[in-house]
């Protein structure tokens, strides 16, 4: 049996945690299921033994409800989740004593994945899916979680900006209406002076497609996605707030076979190039003297 169909036949108990997750929060579902799908492989690209672990523990149907764990589609996953590492990585090397922000992070494990034993985590979530995270993915005292709508700007308060902030959101903006998603930039530039923001789109395309109903990567149906960026169009994100002071592309790390050649190569790709998803980091510029931010 395929390593990657080892983990839809696990045998689930009686006494393990049933997700009640629809919507935009079950999509967390579908991306776990897939990254630990990969993470199964002898091969994999991304060795994720706590997303193995919570598909197994978890009492839900995961092939009934998302359909068969696609090889290309979930190591498509872990190369998106493998460039968030880089980013996490890199921040933490020039601040290892910093705060990531983990906006709508659902079962995103990459804590345990990146941890140095001195970041601080903040992980931002809808109740639900928070209540789910912590029954399954137990926090320590480094990890902290505030229950709340993205859009709520409380998350904003209690944030410690001394020491570094990157503010991640994985799988999520493309959810948000463009006007959400500027004030939300607008918002983390604002709070956090020198601090970095890491963040991936869909292209208009998918975007049209998610919202006329269209089935997504593997045949599953996605929620409608309202935010849809192309490449030539990323360029505006710069005025979107006076302290975005850059905007770099992260392309996908090198993976397994051709699509682990396409994902990587996709910006030189002519069939690719116009119209693939895209990781996009902002940095934002540093505070005037005597200023304090982020509720310090």
């Amino acid at each position: 049996m395929p390593a990657y169909r080892a983990v839809e036949e696990l045998v689930r108990g009686q006494d393990q945690p049933r997700p009640d997750l629809t919507g935009i929060p079950e999509t967390a579902l579908w991306t776990v299921y897939h990254r630990a799908a990969e993470a199964a492989r002898p091969d994999t690209v991304l060795p994720d033994p706590r997303a193995v672990r919570l598909v197994r523990e978890l009492d839900f149907p995961f092939h009934a409800r998302l359909g068969a764990a696609r090889p290309w589609v979930a190591q498509a996953i872990a190369l998106r989740a493998l460039g968030f590492d880089g980013v996490v990585r890199e921040f933490l090397a020039a601040h290892p004593d910093g705060t990531v922000i983990a906006l709508g992070e659902g079962m995103e494990t990459q804590f345990w994945r990146v941890d140095n034993g001195r970041v601080r985590w903040v992980t931002v979530d809808l109740a639900d899916p928070l209540e789910l995270r912590l029954r399954v993915l137990p926090h320590g005292a480094r990890q902290r979680t505030v229950a709340c709508d993205i859009r709520d700007r409380r998350w904003l308060d209690g944030i410690d900006a001394s020491r570094g902030v990157l503010v991640t959101a994985q799988g999520l903006l493309m959810y948000l209406q463009p006007a959400q998603v500027h004030q939300l930039i607008a918002d983390c530039a604002e709070n956090f002076p020198g601090g970095t923001m890491v963040f991936d789109t869909v292209s208009r395309r998918f975007s049209a497609r998610t919202r006329a109903g269209g089935q997504g990567p593997g045949g599953h149906r996605l929620p409608p996605m309202p935010w849809g960026v192309d490449p030539a169009e990323r360029e505006a994100l710069r005025t979107v707030h006076p302290a975005v002071t850059e905007l770099r592309d992260i392309p996908l790390p090198a993976g397994r076979g051709l699509l682990g050649y396409a994902a990587s190569h996709a910006a030189a790709l002519p069939f690719l190039r116009k119209n693939r998803p895209l990781i996009t980091r902002l940095r934002f510029a540093a505070a005037p003297a005597g200023h304090r931010a982020g509720g310090a």
